[in-house]
């Protein structure tokens, strides 16, 4: 087996959007509407105008990982004081290839890539299955994090 990592192109979105329902339903997620249409038109969009990038795990031609981040700019503040914000979303890795080094390789792509953007933090709303793998990389709890849903 011989992982290579390149980023994901408007070419890999079928694939990309079927690893991202996995993951989802993975974490328990409720299914009540189709998401691949919203999920290919928020790829198509910010992929063309460069505020979400992918770095995927490849093997033999297979996509066997993925990971993605959304740049996303804010009022600046003490603790960003560029505004620009990643958020981390569909990191997720085939069943049979985990535990050996690819998500927290994925995962130190996008963080690389945040930094060169710009990005004063990344954020990620952890699964309970990658919560040690983003403490174990420097990631740290916020307890502030509040959500109201719409």
């Amino acid at each position: 087996m011989t992982v290579a990592y390149r980023k994901l192109t408007a070419k890999d979105l079928d694939i990309f959007i079927k690893m991202r329902i996995t993951q989802l339903r993975e974490e328990g997620a409720k299914e009540d509407i189709d998401l691949v249409p919203p999920l290919r038109d928020y790829y198509e969009r910010h992929l063309a105008d460069d505020t979400f990038v992918s770095w995927l795990a490849v093997d033999g031609g297979k996509i066997i990982g993925t990971s993605g981040m959304s740049i996303v700019e804010k009022p600046p503040y003490f603790g960003c004081p560029s505004g620009r914000i990643g958020l981390l979303s569909s990191m997720y890795t085939d069943p049979s290839y985990r535990r050996m080094g690819i998500a927290k390789t994925l995962l130190g792509k996008v963080v690389d890539e945040a930094r060169e953007r710009g990005c004063g933090t990344v954020q990620i709303t952890a699964s309970d299955m990658g919560v040690l793998l983003y403490t174990d990389f420097g990631f740290v709890k916020n307890k502030n994090f509040m959500q109201y849903k719409l």
